[in-house]
């Protein structure tokens, strides 16, 4: 059996500088919490808790928590959780992503101009909330065909329109070409990182050419579900795993060619473990 592993498989830039920066803290003796799961990827998660870090779900947590380090993931954060953190005098580590932060920047500047602020995105995914939380007016999440459709602009200034940074890079200009054509004055800016457009691509073209696809990644992390439905569409016998424990291949007798990659949250050596496990076994 011939596996043909992705390039870019496993984790992008910010997620692994905020995880190295979370055990580096740790090797301190400093009480750690972070607001929020680390990365979207529950064996990690897990590790961290077992050495002591807390994770911190919501404002109500955060707003009774008096003493330690708070880190920020890399999906970035409202603005308002930074004020809370000020007011308890925590000590804050930052570790929203270059990418994300520069989304706020724009929400940010654009908004405080009057412009609408469209986020093309999965409504209720973490980082979509932090681009929400730094908007002056109230932002609107389109996340489908349908919902740029029915959208209605009621206002005579530019809509601004960006995107989460995981988004399927061919869906957002799909999105972004109804909003054109209903004559809407729009600001667009691709938000879409270099790192994710890469990932997809690089995907999609192996997906087509293998004969099973394996995608590994956390059941939560939106970009890892993105490959997958990528992966999906090239190739019928796609697999979506977190760890080898969920790897169940029935592959026809004839497959040759299997093809791995991997979500940003997921950790190289869950990669190799699938990898050597399909060389040896198949």
């Amino acid at each position: 059996m011939e596996v043909l592993r992705a390039k870019s498989a496993g984790f992008c830039f910010g997620v692994k500088r905020a995880v190295e920066e979370v055990y580096e803290r740790l090797k301190e003796g400093r009480e750690i919490f972070t607001y929020g799961p680390i990365i979207h990827n529950e064996e990690v998660v897990k590790d961290l808790e077992k050495r002591g870090v807390r994770v911190i779900d919501g404002e109500k947590e955060l707003s009774d928590l008096k003493e330690g380090t708070l880190v920020i993931r890399s999906h970035g954060v409202p603005q308002k959780i930074y004020e809370l953190v000020r007011e308890n005098n925590l000590e804050c580590i930052d570790m929203t992503c270059p990418f994300v932060k520069r989304i706020h920047t724009i929400v940010e500047k654009e908004s405080a101009n009057g412009q609408k602020i469209i986020i093309i995105g999965n409504a209720g995914h973490p980082e979509v909330e932090g681009i929400m939380g730094w908007s002056h007016t109230p932002a609107v999440v389109i996340e489908s065909k349908a919902e740029a459709e029915n959208f209605v602009n009621d206002s005579p200034k530019p809509l601004c329109i960006v995107s989460q940074t995981t988004f399927n890079y061919n869906k957002f200009q799909e999105l972004v070409e109804i909003f054109q054509k209903k004559g809407y004055n729009v600001n667009v800016v691709n938000t879409i990182c270099n790192a994710t457009e890469e990932r997809q691509k690089e995907a999609g073209e192996i997906a087509a050419k293998v004969d099973a696809m394996i995608v590994i990644g956390g059941r939560h992390s939106s970009n890892t579900q993105k490959l997958y439905g990528i992966c999906r569409e090239k190739c019928a016998a796609t697999y979506f795993i977190q760890t080898l424990e969920d790897l169940h291949l029935e592959l026809p007798k004839t497959a040759a060619l299997v093809g791995i990659t991997a979500g940003a949250s997921t950790p190289n050596n869950i990669i190799e473990e699938v990898q050597n496990y399909v060389r040896v076994n198949f």
